[in-house]
């Protein structure tokens, strides 16, 4: 449920208007809840994210309804009589899916307006659908006029899903108040959420972004996202602070990303973004990211099998640039955050030495593992389906065996999977990765994961 925030003079339909003018005195109420998922993996575990997209949503909504947003992730309780809200709005992703429709089905039997948003519900309407009052497919600003006269005026529909896109232009601030103010806002980290763009032309076939956005791409004026910067140092009171974009693809426009990057440069900022390997064999990116603030890149590597880059239509993957990308990035001081990803039809025994041996030769800071997951609505999904063991949501944390690989048994798959995590995690591994780079979090992470994997056993993933 990710919005841009409509100026409601400037933007607003007159029947919308008019329903607002006449509605001031009886404001509806609103909760905005982001669920907490139940895996037995490291997920919503520790501190966590503000979550941009209900923070994005609760702003606009705020201009014309009284919200109140909960986090379960931080503790924030749903309370059982939701009487006193006229509209619940739910965001969810496949791994909440069920916890999502708990609540959604407790607030449908109160007679409550009940929305489902978010990633899942978007790629999987029909089911949604029998969870609430309306689906908000893809996001929210795209549809939220329509929206907002029908709560207005009491017309429910059962699928909202926007014809064009809006444009990002009319994007302003979000009010992070909706999150801080909750007496559990301790829990959220420091890293401050930034959009600046939304979209992803590449297509990967595992990916959801295309079914949510199809495959535009669309950005915000350099200055709008420069500003916000400013705002949030003035309003935490400090030059030095760090922010994590939650773009897709932010690299994607080179033009755009080393503009933006240039003009980050002159405001004494860190951050850290998920970003692809498109530009990034070239020395100019990463001295220009170290020079805008850039501390860590979190890095989809996702294989070292051709083949297997070949099947998921990963096209910004190159092999023969993976370690230059690496090097380019140690030599200005950026950190790496590598995902890798086992499982594919191609891998064998030989896929999880490859990764080992790049990861220590190249002295990955922070390498992620995961398991192949097919998520609903992509076409990876679709030619998996009848391999799959379950469709049990709550396992959807890419931690868990969807499937059996055609080229390694599924019982020394998992020997090998959880043998590459306990070895990358080793204290003498850790220190040999480590050794020279600056004591940060980063270590920490580290070791909070060498005593994870060090109990890990096959029967976690099942």
């Amino acid at each position: 449920m990710l919005v841009n925030n409509h100026n409601l003079d400037d933007n607003t339909q007159p029947r919308l208007k008019e329903l607002i003018s006449t509605s001031s005195k009886s404001r509806k109420k609103w909760l905005l809840i982001q669920p907490k998922s139940s895996t037995s993996m490291m997920v919503d575990s520790g501190s966590v994210s503000m979550p941009l997209n209900l923070i994005m949503v609760a702003t606009l909504a705020g201009k014309l309804f009284d919200v109140t947003l909960l986090d379960e992730r931080t503790g924030d309780v749903v309370p059982e009589d939701l009487s006193a809200y006229d509209v619940v709005a739910i965001t969810s992703r496949t791994l909440n899916a069920n916890q999502a429709y708990r609540i959604a089905d407790k607030a449908l039997a109160q007679k409550r307006i009940v929305l489902l948003g978010g990633v899942h519900p978007t790629m999987q309407i029909d089911e949604a659908l029998t969870h609430c009052t309306s689906v908000i497919y893809g996001e929210i600003e795209s549809i939220w006029d329509e929206l907002a006269s029908d709560i207005l005026n009491g017309s429910m529909k059962q699928i909202y899903r926007a014809t064009q896109l809006h444009s990002m232009t009319t994007m302003q601030r979000p009010d992070f108040s909706y999150a801080l103010n909750s007496q559990n806002a301790k829990r959220y980290n420091s890293r401050i959420p930034l959009l600046a763009t939304k979209g992803c032309p590449v297509g990967c076939n595992f990916c959801t972004t295309p079914t949510i956005y199809g495959k535009s791409y669309r950005y915000r004026e350099i200055d709008i996202v420069i500003d916000e910067m400013k705002y949030h140092q003035d309003r935490v009171g400090k030059q030095n602070i760090t922010f994590s974009f939650m773009d897709d693809n932010i690299s994607f426009r080179q033009h755009y990303f080393m503009e933006l990057l240039n003009e980050m440069s002159q405001l004494g900022v860190n951050w850290n973004a998920n970003i692809s390997m498109n530009f990034l064999y070239n020395p100019e990116v990463a001295e220009l990211a170290a020079r805008s603030g850039c501390d860590l890149m979190s890095i989809g590597f996702e294989s070292l099998n051709p083949d297997t880059l070949k099947s998921m239509n990963k096209g910004s993957n190159r092999l023969q640039n993976y370690s230059t990308v690496v090097s380019n990035l140690h030599k200005h001081g950026i950190a790496i955050q590598a995902y890798f990803m086992f499982g594919f039809d191609d891998d064998t025994e030989k896929s999880f030495d490859a990764v080992y041996e790049f990861i220590m030769e190249n002295r990955i800071e922070f390498p992620v593992f995961s398991l192949v997951t097919p998520f609903p609505g992509t076409p990876y999904f679709d030619e998996m389906k009848p391999r799959m063991f379950h469709f049990d949501w709550d396992k959807y944390d890419t931690y868990h065996f969807m499937f059996e690989p055609k080229k390694i048994a599924g019982q020394q798959f998992l020997a090998s999977f959880i043998k590459l995590q306990k070895e990358v995690y080793k204290k003498k591994a850790i220190m040999k990765r480590m050794q020279g780079k600056p004591l940060n979090w980063i270590w920490l992470a580290n070791f909070a994961m060498h005593n994870f994997t060090s109990k890990l056993k096959p029967e976690a993933y099942l």
